[in-house]
């Protein structure tokens, strides 16, 4: 269940890190923004996984001997570009968070990195759709509730919040500590 929480969080952390961005752009609490906002974000990130798991749950068989390895280089390689992300800037200007079309493509883009999360799913043993629903609830209604605490924080603290937290950088060492433990694991380390 900590697993799942971390995992969760981890992917968490770009919704949170876009929301606080919506909120610096909008500067106001504007609740139906903020709910439709969380809402994409939440539904997005755990269908995902459910995505990816379904495309991979099909060969898990013949990818057992790889898994670990598998779920390491995907989990180190989203943690490394999140990392990665973290260190770039964005241009807040060209973002709308009113536009339907802006909220749907912010939804899609940080929910990306939930697809190759759903694959190292079908790698360590979620082998059912229904061992699956626990894992996609969490991811969906963590990533609600820091999209609204970011927007919230986004609103009430502006750039301040973006600049000291670097959500990115927190969700991308996260990644990879997952990564690591899976790997230690399956090599008989831990």
């Amino acid at each position: 269940m900590l697993e799942l929480l971390l995992i969760a969080l981890a992917l968490a952390m770009d919704c949170f890190a876009v929301s606080v961005v919506s909120g610096v752009i909008v500067r106001k609490a504007d609740t139906p923004l903020m709910l439709r906002l969380a809402f994409f974000f939440g539904f997005f990130q755990a269908m995902m996984p459910l995505i990816g798991w379904a495309l991979t749950s099909r060969f898990s068989a013949q990818l057992q001997s790889w898994d670990h390895w598998i779920a390491f280089a995907m989990l180190a390689f989203i943690g490394g570009k999140m990392i990665a992300d973290s260190f770039s800037k964005e241009e807040e200007k060209s973002l709308n968070p009113r536009q339907l079309k802006t909220q749907l493509a912010l939804a899609v883009a940080t929910s990306i990195d939930a697809l190759a999360v759903g694959i190292t799913f079908a790698c360590t043993g979620y082998n059912t759709l229904r061992q699956m629903c626990e894992p996609l609830v969490i991811i969906g209604v963590v990533s609600f509730l820091l999209s609204l605490t970011g927007f919230s924080l986004g609103v009430r603290f502006g750039d301040v919040v973006n600049k000291k937290m670097h959500p990115e950088l927190l969700g991308g060492l996260i990644l990879i500590g997952i990564g690591i433990k899976i790997l230690a694991e399956h090599l008989g380390y831990v």
